[in-house]
């Protein structure tokens, strides 16, 4: 670590990364968070849950989030994708029992990655500064806006408001809340060995990766070969342009 520090001093800054002293202080606090707290109870949740269980978990937050992805859809003009992403939201609704089964990626009804983040890129609004929020991790002054976005699109947030009495409401939303944020990170306890190998410097490595992952995604894909991060070894493994965030 003091050799990585003594690295980190000497390069020159990034001029996508000017409070860089901060973030790698919060990325220090997620990481002790991450190790002391969320990869114990995402380890005892892999241990608990049978895999078809966990599965039907994903599914069930991955149709909520369809709800934002074909809105979003609209307001980039994708018309003809948001149809598709409104059906694939039917049909799992319906006949995956509300979400717990994949059934329209069976149909050829595939899951797409739309966020408010992306809608605001597609707009013209920059990037912005790097920064590293403490628990959500890498993010930008965009991805900020982009989250409170999402939270909008999300109806588990307004649990509150059509639940009585509202300290239901509450609990329902801080409670799935909660299990979406377990169940994202359980998925990603067979990716650790790629940002512990790979990266050198770990603090850059996620900084680069979050970077690129955010600028493929808002010209959806159409950035030049060298503009994404990516890992041979991953290929083979259906990853393509990596997407690391584990908080």
């Amino acid at each position: 670590m003091a050799l990585l520090n003594g690295c980190a001093t000497v390069r020159s800054p990034d001029p996508r990364d000017p409070w860089e002293s901060w973030n790698r202080g919060v990325q220090s606090f997620n990481d002790d968070v991450d190790s002391y707290v969320m990869k114990p109870v995402a380890q005892g949740y892999n241990w608990v849950m049978p895999d078809f269980a966990d599965r039907a978990v994903t599914n069930f937050f991955s149709n909520l989030d369809d709800i934002g992805v074909f809105t979003n859809d609209l307001l980039q003009a994708k018309f003809m994708q948001s149809g598709m992403d409104t059906a694939r939201f039917l049909v799992n609704t319906t006949a995956g029992v509300g979400g717990l089964v994949d059934v329209a990626s069976m149909v050829d009804l595939p899951k797409h990655n739309e966020d408010f983040d992306q809608t605001l890129g597609v707009w013209g609004v920059p990037t912005g500064p790097y920064i590293v929020l403490p628990l959500f991790g890498p993010s930008s002054p965009r991805g900020v806006v982009g989250l409170v976005g999402d939270a909008a699109m999300n109806p588990i947030t307004y649990a509150g408001f059509y639940l009585n009495p509202e300290w239901i409401g509450a609990a329902v939303s801080m409670g799935s809340g909660a299990l979406k944020v377990i169940d994202a990170r359980s998925d990603l306890l067979g990716m650790e060995k790629v940002a512990t190998e790979a990266a050198v410097d770990r603090y850059q490595f996620f900084r680069d990766a979050y970077l690129s992952n955010r600028n493929y995604l808002v010209k959806d894909g159409n950035v030049p070969e060298d503009d994404v991060l990516k890992f041979e070894d991953l290929k083979d493994e259906g990853f393509g342009p990596l997407n690391t965030n584990p908080y």
